[in-house]
């Protein structure tokens, strides 16, 4: 049975979240029934406890202007745009707070430098955790409620990294609210959703603009706070942040339907993301192109440190943790770049153009930084803006390929995207540490190159794997029609098969505006 409201507002979380139609023979459906009872029976044990009751109640209640209305739904406006980019820079940043001050941790915790840089590592393995296997959960919960528990649990458990002095707490916790910070990984496939098609890519840019500036801004706060003050400060700011980003989304973020409420089997939904990955090329494309992408904007700001901090420059780490203001500088750019630029044409075009911007000042940084520092300032703002302007393009083509699994499709792209982050930062540290700056960005140079090569074995317009059909147009043909949101489809979907599905006492209702046919407010859950 799809997840209900109550009378309060209130969300009830389907416990059975493979749930599916069978109404061949009366034995499949008592069968069903009683593994429903069992499990509703072992969720509601846990739910009779008393805070357990509380937190839950508060959790899932919903503001009478965020329920959904089927009748009447609530508008993807600026606002709550600009909220999930909120969210999404201070949620991100929780992984990187710690790069800058990892010698700082080591002496207050009293472990060697490498010790502590097993921080960053579990909390890279943690975030990884999270993109595999919480974020599909987003094509069987509503997001709403889903999000609002990630949210609410990392603040909370990240009240324990303020305050623990046992080294290996702060790691286990460091993992733990790591692998729950992939909302902004939630916020992303609703933008595409939600957005209408000719203003998808500028409603992505604002998130994707968020989750940058989170990388670079967690880096610049953390240095500066830690040079004044302590550690602790950074981290005290962080659990303010999540605290206010979550009583944020509690009051503004509207609740939305699951875009699959038939249900889907957990483990399917795991297999499904390979199935995907042999079945789409744009998504393939998209992938190999963010994987060799993201390799060189960590690499770049890994090396960039041990570049500044030595001779001619020799800059002290505040000095250093200036130069995220250039990156930050290309990120506000990004959403009038979209506007102008990716909503209008092809998204394979906004993603070659990307890496032209990157290879350019990979060029311009890597064999002018050891001369004067004017080469790695243009090599920041064009790896930024290129590394922006293709993750947006990609998203925008790869969100149209299964509107009804875009957490899947997010899912399969961010792996590749984190993946070579890791790659970047190891090959770009084993290289610097060889031959030095040109070294490394060499290797980036020659990373963006095979992107473009991925790029220009497939048009936009080809539907098999490798090849040109269709031509190099970059205009875009798909902006004449109309775009149905998958909230929508889903909708569509329920009245489609209300006769089918509709459960003891619940009955279809008229939509009193188009008078297509609708469903209640409580199946919808």
């Amino acid at each position: 049975m799809p997840n209900v409201e109550e009378a309060d507002g209130s969300t009830k979380f389907d416990t059975k979240v493979g749930s599916k139609k069978n109404s061949q023979n009366g034995d499949a459906n008592a069968s069903a029934l009683t593994r429903s009872s069992d499990e509703k029976g072992s969720l509601a044990k846990i739910k009779d406890y008393k805070y357990v009751r509380a937190c839950w109640g508060f959790v899932t209640w919903t503001p009478e202007r965020c329920r959904w209305n089927p009748e009447s739904p609530p508008k993807f406006s600026l606002g709550l745009n600009l909220l999930f980019g909120f969210a999404g820079t201070f949620t991100v940043a929780n992984l990187y707070y710690n790069h800058p001050i990892l010698n700082i941790l080591a002496r207050d915790f009293n472990v060697t430098d490498e010790r502590s840089s097993l921080i960053p590592t579990v909390m890279q393995a943690g975030y990884a955790a999270g993109l595999l296997f919480l974020c599909p959960l987003g094509d069987i919960f509503p997001r709403r409620a889903f999000v609002l528990i990630l949210v609410l649990f990392t603040a909370t458990m990240w009240l324990g990294l303020c305050v623990t002095k046992s080294f290996s707490v702060f790691l286990a916790l460091s993992f733990i609210t790591a692998v729950s910070t992939v909302t902004p990984q939630l916020m992303l496939p609703l933008v595409g959703d939600l957005a209408p098609l000719h203003k998808r890519a500028t409603a992505l840019s604002i998130v994707v603009s968020g989750l940058l500036l989170g990388m670079l801004i967690a880096r610049l706060l953390s240095g500066i706070l830690t040079q004044y003050t302590s550690w602790r400060s950074i981290y005290w700011f962080s659990f303010g942040m999540q605290y206010l980003s979550f009583f944020l989304l509690f009051l503004f973020m509207p609740d939305y339907p699951r875009t699959n409420p038939g249900g889907l089997n957990y483990f399917s939904i795991l297999f499904s993301i390979l199935k995907m990955v042999v079945k789409h090329p744009v998504l393939v494309q998209a992938c190999g192109v963010g994987f060799l992408v993201s390799s060189t904007f960590t690499s770049y700001w890994t090396t960039l440190t041990f570049l500044l901090s030595s001779p001619p420059y020799s800059f002290n780490p505040v000095t250093i943790g200036l130069f995220a203001l250039v990156g930050i500088g290309a990120m506000c750019f990004g959403p009038f770049y979209s506007k102008a630029i990716i909503d209008r044409f092809v998204p394979l075009f906004s993603v070659i153009l990307g890496l032209i911007y990157c290879i350019t000042g990979v060029i311009i940084g890597t064999y002018s930084g050891k001369h004067t520092v004017a080469g790695p300032i243009i090599q920041a703002f064009a790896i930024d803006l290129g590394l922006q302007t293709s993750q947006i393009a990609n998203r925008s083509a790869i969100y149209a390929i299964e509107p009804k699994a875009r957490n899947r499709v997010n899912t399969a792209y961010m792996v590749s995207v984190f993946c070579g982050q890791l790659m970047g930062t190891a090959v770009g540290n084993r290289l610097y540490a060889k031959g030095g700056w040109i070294a490394s960005g060499s290797a980036s140079v020659g990373f963006i190159g095979v992107a473009l090569l991925c790029c220009f074995a497939r048009a936009p317009w080809e539907q098999g794997w490798v090849g040109w059909g269709g031509g190099w147009g970059i205009r875009r043909r798909d902006l004449a029609g109309s775009h149905e949101p998958a909230v929508e489809q889903a909708l569509n979907e329920l009245s489609a098969e209300s006769g089918k599905e509709f459960t003891e006492g619940e009955k279809p209702v008229e939509s009193k505006e188009s008078g297509a046919r609708g469903v209640s407010h409580t199946q919808l859950r």
